[in-house]
């Protein structure tokens, strides 16, 4: 027998001897994994006199960059699935705007684009979809700026443009609610967002008409627009003038709802106003009233369904005996009775300074007590939480935080499911799949079964392969859209042949 002869008959030996382990292969399975865990989890990155980004004004554009993209990749660390990014701090742009002026907080100057030039939003919405991050388009309706001695107004501000629309009041410039063409102004401005950008969603904070300011004797200025309500008395206005206040902002909400919604279906809009709609609202509720000082009927937006999420600013505590956390949440829980979203704003900045992380937790907790599998909170907001001021970033990673979660669906938006997609394990064991029908997913759910106990992760739509650890028992991927649903899922369990 020759050396060939002898190497292939000790080779048929060794494989009688220790026959090659069974090929593993999956096949489609009836099999259900495990519903996902659904909350939303938010941050707010504010922009306005540079609370989170840029940290000032006129940066390096690559370090502007490497500092939203700090947040982006904090926020991805937390499990969070949005941010909340504010676009528009005074009538003007952290974006390309034809309408309005590049930021001083983004500058340096107002007016100046950035060099090299990028467009900010549309970075943040790229990278932050890269992540698996919703991007909700954050603006300031009204406010046409909160002058400073550092900068000044470039040629092509509201406030030069069109001075008929704006009013001082106090060391503020605002937009007034009741001209018409201001509440035209800043909808072709949404919209202009809505229309060019691939955000998740529009945002509103609770800056409607301002916050009451004190003249020198410590008395509350009137906002000044009676020349303004003198014109709706004499074309016949019948409501007293805070109804008639009250009623400029409920039609602009309701118009902006509208429109968004005209143009792109998918696109939430949401609002988180004042956390108090009026004192005694629940009854033993002390504080602010809204609805008097800012004119914000908050509860009408959300009883009328004019919101798909209201993030009512709860930054009380939990003891706090005039604004019980629980008491208000529970309250405006009440009042969702075309069940819409209520994902409260609370006070993560507080966290270090006067509070300790502890206390975010709980409210987390208490949210999820009462909201059950629609929860969900947005912290107010990026800067702590980069920092983790307080251990609050660790204890949120560590614990309430320490599982991925969907944003809880708007079926309202869209209530078809995606398709179910096509699923493989390649050789090698690599998971595989494809979208299938015409809608795009937003993001993927990808689980796995080993050893009994059910892995989920949740990854972005770019994302079309997940290499396995081992061999799981089963295996199934869901796609989920842009309004939150999932469809149902394709799976796959593990089938054992002898080799041949």
């Amino acid at each position: 027998m020759n050396f060939k002869k002898q190497v292939l008959a000790w080779l048929l030996a060794l494989l009688v001897a220790f026959p090659l382990p069974a090929a593993v292969v999956y096949i489609p399975s009836t099999a259900q994994p495990p519903a996902s865990n659904r909350e939303f989890r938010a941050m707010w990155i504010a922009t306005m006199v540079n609370i989170d980004w840029p940290s000032k004004p006129g940066l390096p554009v690559p370090q502007q960059k490497a500092e939203l993209l700090a947040i982006l990749d904090c926020a991805v660390k937390l499990n969070l699935n949005a941010v909340i990014f504010q676009v528009r701090p005074g009538s003007d742009a952290m974006y390309a705007s034809s309408i309005e002026p590049w930021s001083y907080y983004l500058t340096g100057a107002m007016g100046k684009a950035p060099a090299p030039f990028y467009d900010p939003l549309a970075f943040a919405v790229e990278e932050a979809h890269k992540r698996g991050l919703e991007l909700h388009a954050y603006f300031n309706p009204f406010r046409a700026a909160q002058p400073s001695k550092k900068w000044q107004f470039s040629s092509n501000h509201i406030s030069r443009t069109r001075p008929d629309l704006v009013r001082q009041y106090g060391n503020l410039l605002w937009l007034d609610p009741g001209e018409r063409e201001a509440q035209d102004h800043v909808l072709k401005v949404v919209m202009d967002v809505v229309n060019r950008y691939d955000i998740d969603a529009v945002h509103f904070d609770d800056y409607f008409y301002p916050y009451k300011q004190q003249d020198a004797r410590n008395r509350d200025i009137d906002f000044p627009d009676s020349k303004t309500w003198k014109r709706f008395v004499a074309g016949g206005g019948k409501l007293s003038r805070d109804d008639w206040r009250r009623e400029n902002i409920n039609s602009f909400v309701h118009r902006v709802h509208d429109s968004i919604h005209a143009a792109k279906p998918w696109v939430k809009f949401g609002i988180s106003p004042f956390g108090i709609w009026q004192p005694g609202y629940p009854p033993q509720v002390k504080g602010l009233n809204a609805y008097d000082s800012i004119y914000a009927d908050s509860r009408k937006w959300l009883m009328n369904g004019w919101v798909d999420y209201l993030s009512p600013q709860l930054y009380w505590a939990v003891e706090s005996p005039g604004q019980s956390f629980p008491v208000l949440l529970k309250w405006w829980l009440e009042q969702n009775s075309k069940n819409r979203n209520v994902w409260p704003g609370i006070a993560s900045e507080k966290v270090g300074r006067t509070w300790k992380a502890n206390e975010i937790i709980r409210q987390i907790q208490i949210i999820r007590e009462q909201a059950g599998d629609r929860a969900g909170e947005a912290l107010y907001s990026a800067e702590g939480l980069v920092q983790n001021r307080g251990g609050l970033a660790s204890a949120l990673a560590q614990g309430v935080y320490s599982r991925q979660a969907l944003v809880p669906g708007s079926p309202w938006l869209n209530s078809t499911n995606p398709a179910q997609p096509r699923l493989t394990v390649a050789v090698g064991g690599k998971l595989k799949w494809e979208a299938v029908g015409n809608e795009a997913p937003f993001l993927w759910v990808v689980q796995m079964k080993t050893k009994g106990q059910w892995q989920t992760i949740i990854l972005p739509e770019k994302v079309r392969n997940h290499s396995l650890a081992g061999t799981p028992e089963i295996v199934a991927v869901t796609a989920v859209n842009r309004s939150g649903m999932a469809g149902l899922p394709t799976v796959l369990q593990r089938e054992e042949h002898p080799s041949k």
